[in-house]
């Protein structure tokens, strides 16, 4: 009798047991290092040529090339001999993502704020001005493992976050401490001359049109007044979408490409853009640039991006009410893309550089590859096609039915 008694209160106790570990599971917890806002923002200077720890997004203006080095800052590159490019200085912008420069005046966010450079003398950069807290919502880089966050410390108002610890933890299923990895009311979410204006890659978030500096986060843009170029005003924020990762500019309209699709805005009213259609896909991730009545944007599968299928699209946007899909073509690991004239340039990641003529934008023909190189994104300009992609920056001259090596400058 008493073995039946302790033989019952062991089934009883391994039956507990494995009750409470099924209110239990292995959680990839991803705790925020913060850094204080007044630090962060005392830390932006301007430094001799530094190599680049992991090159980021291109940017052309005059005879000089920027290049961004991911959440740390901003290479500029003396290119007055495109066979010898320079490095000629680093802007120190912690949290950066995107630029725009117009008329001597640099324009970047640094996480939560906007900052402006005077850079009409390129060896004596100076800040002019920072609007704080201007972005709501920054790229807080979430470690892509990260199933929740631990919260409770987490002070936005006067810190910023800086990077991220991962650990692994056995919690509750259902613990008040997390949330998802995203965070909703703009916390984190898983950026008398002849006047000048700089041209980015078809991977930017930052548009200057006329008087206006148009920048976007994963959903929310923000539209400054830069009229008073050393004086930027925030004049508007609106919803964006969902997920935007890209934005172009072309002829009184704004393309912004997201993991699902493209949205369309008209800009007639410059300070409060209106929405007029969006392009639903599959999920993948998603530039676009315009030429005429067609945008040419690719998607990318595979890791965070969505689906594996990887392809360019060709959409009718001659009804601007009503896009639609006038061409797929299967592509690598593309990034980044641009046109000139009827050629059409795309970064196929691993894969190279690809040409396509897009003469007849209903049937794009493949015509050419550059292979054994990496290429990110890319900038055509009126006279030669920059690329950047790995560890280097390429620059290319137009020839008859493709472009030909100029130099391969070394950014690290």
């Amino acid at each position: 009798m008493k073995f039946n008694f302790f033989l019952s209160l062991l089934l009883i106790t391994i039956w507990s047991c494995d009750k409470k570990d099924l209110n239990f599971e292995l959680v990839q917890v991803a705790v925020p290092e913060l850094m204080t806002k007044a630090d962060f923002r005392s830390s932006v200077a301007i430094t001799a040529p530094e190599n680049i720890k992991e090159a980021g997004k291109i940017y052309a203006y005059k005879n000089y090339i920027f290049i961004s080095d991911v959440k740390k800052g901003v290479h500029v590159i003396d290119n007055s001999n495109p066979e010898l490019p320079k490095a000629i200085k680093f802007i120190k912008i912690p949290g950066n993502e995107d630029i725009s420069v117009k008329d001597d005046f640099l324009y970047a966010d640094s996480a939560t704020d906007l900052v402006v450079f005077d850079i009409s003398d390129i060896h004596s950069i100076t800040l002019v001005e920072r609007l704080n807290d201007v972005f709501s919502i920054y790229d807080y880089n979430m470690p892509m493992e990260a199933q929740a966050v631990d919260y409770g410390k987490v002070d936005l108002e006067n810190n910023i976050i800086v990077g991220w610890t991962v650990t692994t933890e056995r919690r509750k299923k259902i613990d008040n401490r997390f949330v998802d990895v995203t965070f909703q009311n703009g916390d984190l979410a898983l950026a008398s001359a002849e006047s000048v204006t700089g041209q980015g890659g078809s991977l930017a978030r930052f548009q200057i049109v006329d008087n206006y500096l148009y920048t976007v986060g994963n959903y929310q843009m923000a539209i400054f007044n830069i009229q008073n170029l050393s004086s930027p005003v925030l004049a508007n924020t609106q919803s964006a979408g969902w997920n935007i990762e890209t934005m172009f500019q072309a002829g009184g309209y704004l393309y912004l490409g997201s993991t699902n699709g493209m949205y369309i805005y008209s800009i007639a009213n410059p300070s409060l853009p209106e929405y007029v259609s969006e392009f639903t896909h599959w999920e993948g991730c998603d530039p676009v640039v315009v030429d005429g009545d067609y945008a040419y944007l690719t998607l990318r599968g595979g890791n965070a991006c969505g689906q594996l299928e990887s392809v360019l699209e060709v959409i009718d946007i001659s009804n601007k009410t009503t896009p639609t899909l006038a061409g797929r073509y299967v592509l690598e690991n593309p990034y980044g893309l641009g046109v000139k004239e009827n050629m059409l340039f795309v970064c196929d990641g691993t894969s190279g550089l690809k040409l396509f003529d897009k003469k007849d934008p209903l049937d794009v023909k493949f015509t050419k590859a550059y292979h054994d190189i990496r290429s990110k994104d890319v900038i055509p300009l009126e006279n030669s096609l920059l690329m950047v992609g790995g560890n280097n920056l390429y620059q290319y001259k137009y020839v008859e039915g493709g472009v030909d090596l100029i130099s391969s400058y070394s950014l690290r």
